[in-house]
Formats: C-alpha cells, structure tokens, sequence
C-alpha cells in the first residue's frame, strides 16, 4: 500500500516526534511504500511554550527519508505539499491530530483531497482535544475531524470525547505501543546513579517529562511526606521541562521541608540520558489528572520500570503499571508507591521484565493494521 504519513520527525523533539517515527520505521518494516510529511516549521517562538522545540539529543532517533516541505504559518507551502501528494498518488493519506493549533493546515489539505484526490484520510488522533480545552479547540476539531474517512483513537475515553464531537464517525482504538527504542541502553542501576550524581542507599521515585498541571505533581510532592513516614528517606528525581511556573513548585516543595527528598533537573532530556533516568529509578511515578496516552507509561514498559499511576488511564490501556489510585486521592497514592517499594524490598517482580522486542513490535503492528483498516 502506498501511505502518505504527516508528523513531526526529528529535528523536531517530543513524543510525537518520537511516535512518527517509529510508525513510519513500521510501515516500512510491513512492506508499505511511505511519504513521510514533516515540518519546516511548526510553531512560532513566541508560542511554544518550552525553551525551543527541536531536539537537543546529540544521538537522535532519526527518521527514513522524511520531506521537510510544510511551514505551518504559510499556506503557500500547504498547497505545494498537495501537489507533491498527487504525484505520489497515495493509497491511503494518514494525518497526526493532537492540537487545533494546526488545524487550518489539516483543513485546507482535507479539503483539497477530497476535491481532486479523493484518497481515504485516516487521523491518528493523540489527543482528540487539549488537556486545557476551549469552546473553540472542539469546533477547530470537529471541523477537521469530520473530513476523515476514519479516526484511529488509543482508548475507549478517547473514543467517547470523539463520538460526543462526532457521533456518526468511523472510530477504531489502537492503544499507544511501547517505546523500547533505549532499553538496549539499560545500565546497572547503581552505574546510573553514579553517573547522575544520585545516592545509591536511597529508594528513588521518578516523575519525568514535561511538567504540565494536568500530570499531577503537585499530588506527587503532596504524597511525599506520607510515603517518608512509611519509608524513611527517599529522593524524588523530577527529570522534564517545566511548561507551569517552576517557582510554585519549589514553594510547595519548601512548605513541606522537602528540600533535601528532591532533585529537579528542569530541562529537556535528550534522547541518550533517557535510559540513564530509569535505569537509576526505583519506579516511575505518574499522578496524571487526564491523559490520553502516555509515551512516558510506554517508556517505562520498554525498560520493566513499575509504575504507579491514577485511573486517569483506562484499564485496557497497555502500560505495566499493576498500581492505580484515584485521581487526587494523595494518601492512597502514597500508599501505592510504599506498597510498590515494599515489594521491590521483597525481591518481587517490582520491575516487571522489560517488554520483548517481539511484543514491541507487535503493539506497533496493531497500530498499522488499524490505520490501514485491518481487523485488529
């Protein structure tokens, strides 16, 4: 089948970034010929609201033979990607949905396949609204979700926000795979505190990735005492970009004298310390109040790193995390992580084994078969 995939790649940085990529090395792998569609640019400065939005990795996951041909902020680029589209003459056009931001470009290339291509559009909806949604995101989205032949979401949440947008859509599920891209970096897990600079007789909790409300680590450090009192001393390694106002978190962090239980290393981490980050952890903590998927989740399967999370998640997403507690609920969340180091203390299975790279990659071929429209 000949594919035509829109997505952000590297130099471009993030889980999306990271997502495309692996779907295109998929679709290749199964034997489809790919038009993988990237940026030239995709956001203004002024709008992003991290430091920059390329990747600082010095050893990136780089994609095969990507087009750089679409400047979000220019439509003249818009129509000169659909011309290079029709002479592709693709099968079967896929579209990356995860923010309206975009959502004049999706359009305007909707709209113009339907009028003189008229090939099947599949969206690969990440988040079919903002976590921080508006009256005007759900319009932006129903506009340009409505063109699609059919919308692949990754869970049965999803798919109910998008049938309220769109009852009568073509929706199909296909859980977010694993990421096992860096788990043949997993090292020892006292060479990678050492070389962090993290102490070795402590458990160590890990929150990682971009600090946005909606990922709960205000929940997190409000549960830390509690777990210090089951636990004795522990340290909380925040490992992300701070897209909120750092400085409240370091007031909470002061207000309850946990100085010296947490480390924040506020920055982008590029792709090459990812593994050295879960090889030092005990467990990765993810308190998120929303969620539509998580590439964070998915990276601790890749590496076996336990994982205590909320029922934000649905209970058919695929993640390891055997701990759930409701959102919010700050002592049952403590308890959770205590129960979870306990049983590392006991030699349990604490670290489920890594994800095989068969199972890997069979969770990406689900994701291929439900774009191409196969029974799943």
């Amino acid at each position: 089948m000949r594919v035509a995939l829109f997505g952000p790649v590297h130099p471009f940085r993030g889980g999306i970034a990271h997502y495309t990529t692996l779907l295109n090395r998929t679709l290749l792998d199964e034997g489809h010929s790919v038009l993988l569609v990237s940026f030239r640019r995709m956001y203004p400065g002024w709008l992003f609201p991290g430091e920059s939005d390329r990747d600082p990795s010095a050893t990136p996951l780089q994609a095969t033979n990507p087009h750089y041909w679409i400047d979000s902020l220019n439509p003249l680029t818009w129509l000169t990607t659909f011309t290079r589209l029709r002479n592709f003459q693709p099968d079967l056009i896929v579209i990356s949905w995860w923010t309206p931001f975009f959502a004049p470009l999706w359009y305007t290339l909707a709209l113009l396949n339907r009028l003189f291509l008229r090939r099947e559009l599949v969206v690969l909806c990440h988040n079919v609204l903002p976590h921080e949604e508006s009256r005007v995101d759900r319009l932006l989205a129903r506009a340009v979700l409505g063109w699609a032949d059919r919308i692949v979401v990754q869970s049965e949440r999803e798919k109910s926000r998008l049938l309220e947008l769109l009852p009568a859509a073509d929706v199909g599920i296909a859980p977010h795979p694993v990421y096992d891209m860096w788990a043949g970096g997993r090292i020892s897990q006292a060479e990678a505190r050492a070389r962090l600079g993290l102490p070795t007789g402590l458990p160590i909790l890990l929150f990682f990735g971009i600090v946005r409300k909606y990922k709960g680590l205000d929940s997190l450090l409000d549960a830390l005492p509690y777990i210090q009192a089951e636990t004795g001393d522990i340290l909380l390694v925040i490992a992300g970009e701070f897209w909120d106002e750092q400085a409240v978190y370091e007031q909470k962090i002061r207000a309850l004298g946990l100085e010296k239980s947490v480390r924040i290393d506020s920055r982008y981490i590029p792709d090459e310390e990812v593994a050295l980050y879960f090889s030092a952890a005990d467990i990765l903590v993810a308190p998120y109040t929303s969620v539509t998927g998580s590439g964070v989740i998915q990276m601790a399967a890749g590496f076996g790193t336990p994982v205590v999370t909320t029922a934000a998640f649905d209970p058919a997403d695929h993640h390891p995390a055997s701990r759930r507690v409701a959102v919010g609920d700050t002592e049952q969340l403590a308890g959770r992580v205590v129960g979870a180091l306990a049983a590392i203390g006991r030699h349990e299975s604490a670290a489920q084994p890594a994800i095989d790279n068969d199972a890997s990659q069979a969770s990406w071929r689900r994701l291929v078969r439900a774009l191409i429209g196969k029974e799943i």
